[in-house]
């Protein structure tokens, strides 16, 4: 922040502040999800830009909103925002004069648009440290094509004025630094300026770029700053603009992973929706997702296929191919899958694995402990050294409420065991399989429950009736 610090420009820097214009309807998308509330790398595109803003430590940060109502608000409550309703949609100058009331003192504001998710913290920096409190600044970017932006007029290093596609000469419709509408004005200046705002265009609207004419006539020094790439500053206004844009914010966060060390088979296929943070030696195969927050510990290997989200993998832990894992940790040196389900609150210990076509709820597994094959684990919690055979099932649903199973160390299950609980297996005993166990199994001892096999002499299997 800011605090009445003297700056290089000998001038006192009161204070930084942001407005964020985030009001528009959005009718391209055709969603009634308001514009900035859709998701970019499992993100709303206005989360992207509200941590680029924390990143500059502002003293105020105010979001404008308007289309959506209260959704925008409340898909963030919590969040130390203030918050601006621009009730009818007037333009862009009409959007910064809704933030304007309740603004703290400021030598500076910063102007971002909530449709712009892939602009970095260190380019609006740079923008701040090359602009005096009394100057201006607008950063700009060289496009390949800029047909339909306003374009950059310049006076040697200064901007003049910005010109719209539909009011450009021949020549100037040939000039391709156009403008992104990320503006930093001087916070006393902007104030005037709005107020002098007029809506005698074809649209009816107050524009915020008219303050540039404003500010060259009382003599204001308007910088134009590049950014380094258009991807970075490209508006989002269409699903497929969102599509293209998940795609660049995906090769970045995956170029920020490699930087750090982490190894993926491609880099182009992996999805990262959320966070994911990697320890030392960590290898991603392709057609990886990732969703909310996810840590995989060191050496931790994730082949090809699977979902992960809001989970903790330990070291050296192994998922094979094609697993669903949610909400779950596991400890050291773990192997999953492949075709395993990891569910909310399954919680593994070290060298645990967990098998094929396996599905673990709400359970914790100690040390050592397998459970290989096609088997359901709900509500239980099972101890070191156990082996839980093919097909076991604990049944922990009596229709109205779960209950628990509890399994000892060292105790073996055998194929086939349904396990009605609440019960409880002690330490070291032995489960026949194909046995239906509804009472506690004593420690050390083999338990079987089987019915009688029995042979029903001159019984016919049913046959399939003709068809009329």
């Amino acid at each position: 922040m800011y605090h009445s610090q003297a700056t290089k420009h000998g001038v006192i820097r009161l204070g930084l502040s942001i407005v964020i214009l985030a009001a528009g309807q959005g009718t391209r998308m055709r969603s009634e999800l308001p514009k900035v509330l859709q998701l970019l790398a499992g993100k709303p595109l206005l989360a992207h830009v509200l941590a680029c803003s924390r990143a500059l430590a502002a003293d105020d940060v105010c979001v404008v909103y308007g289309h959506g109502g209260e959704a925008v608000p409340a898909a963030f409550a919590g969040q130390d925002i203030r918050w601006a309703l621009q009730a009818e949609q007037l333009g862009t100058g009409h959007a910064v004069q809704q933030a304007m009331p309740d603004m703290p003192a400021a030598s500076q504001i910063l102007i971002l648009a909530g449709d712009v998710p892939l602009l970095r913290a260190t380019t609006l920096q740079q923008l701040i440290d090359q602009t005096a409190v009394d100057e201006m600044a607008i950063l700009t970017v060289d496009m390949e094509d800029p047909t339909g932006y306003g374009r950059i007029i310049r006076d040697d290093d200064s901007v003049r004025s910005i010109v719209e596609q539909k009011d450009a000469s021949e020549e100037q419709a040939e000039i391709v630094e156009i403008n992104t509408g990320v503006m930093l004005c001087p916070g006393a200046s902007l104030k005037a300026w709005l107020l002098n705002l007029e809506n005698n265009n074809s649209q009816g609207e107050y524009y915020l770029t008219d303050i540039i004419a404003m500010a060259v006539a009382d003599g204001v020094r308007v910088h134009g700053i590049k950014a380094n790439s258009s991807v970075e500053v490209m508006g989002i206004n269409d699903k497929k603009q969102l599509a293209e844009a998940e795609r660049a914010m995906q090769a970045r966060l995956v170029d920020e992973l490699m930087a750090e060390g982490v190894g993926f088979a491609d880099p182009a296929r992996v999805d990262i929706r959320g966070t994911l943070k990697c320890g030392k030696d960590v290898f991603i195969d392709v057609n990886a997702i990732f969703e909310g927050e996810v840590e995989l510990g060191d050496g931790t290997k994730i082949e090809s296929n699977n979902l992960i989200r809001d989970s903790k993998l330990g070291a050296g832990t192994l998922v094979h191919s094609n697993c669903h894992i949610e909400g779950a940790t596991t400890g050291s040196d773990c192997e999953l899958g492949p075709f395993a389900r990891l569910r909310p609150g399954a919680a593994l210990a070290d060298n645990v694995k967990i098998g094929n076509f396996v599905e673990i709820k709400k359970s914790t597994i100690a040390d050592g402990s397998k459970v290989n094959h096609l088997a359901y684990i709900g509500d239980a919690e099972i101890g070191k050294g156990v082996n839980v055979g093919a097909g076991t099932i604990t049944c922990n649903y009596d229709g109205a409420n779960k209950h628990k199973t509890s399994i000892g160390d060292n105790a073996s299950i055998g194929a086939n065991v349904n396990l009605v609980a609440p019960v409880t297996v002690g330490e070291g005993a032995t489960i026949g399989a194909g046995s239906t166990i509804s009472k506690s199994a004593p420690a050390g001892e083999l338990t079987v429950e089987r019915a009688k096999q029995t042979t029903i002499p001159g019984w016919k299997r049913p046959i399939k009736k003709d068809a009329k």
